[in-house]
């Protein structure tokens, strides 16, 4: 024997009817696109810090930078890598500077250090 329901409309329906008058949780979902990444106007190589030469530290530093409109660094998040080097490297971004451009940018550095041979 077949349930009958009480309510004669479909499901798909009875979802739009509570959507529409807002009995029902909505997730708004905001497709970012990726912007084309902007060029490196001038970039100096970053300093082996003395320190991590005498440990013979090597390794990638990873560093999230904001880049103004402008192209001058706003801000630099270290994300990863050795402190001694990190710390180099974060002081080396700062300097970098980029094309202007309409609005500040997200860019993603790695930079890797190896001894001097």
């Amino acid at each position: 024997m077949r349930f009958k329901s009480i309510f004669p409309l479909r499901r798909s329906l009875w979802v739009v009817l509570l959507l529409t008058f807002g009995l029902l949780p909505t997730v708004a979902v905001r497709a970012q696109e990726s912007p084309a990444k902007r060029k490196l106007v001038n970039h100096p190589a970053a300093q082996y810090p003395a320190l991590a030469r005498s440990m013979a530290l090597s390794g990638v530093v990873r560093i999230d930078v904001i880049v103004a409109p402008d192209g001058t660094v706003k801000a630099a998040n270290i994300k990863g890598g050795h402190p001694v080097l990190a710390q180099a490297a974060a002081n080396t971004v700062r300097r970098w500077k980029w094309e202007p451009a309409p609005h500040e940018s997200d860019e993603a550095i790695e930079i890797r250090f190896s001894p001097p041979e």
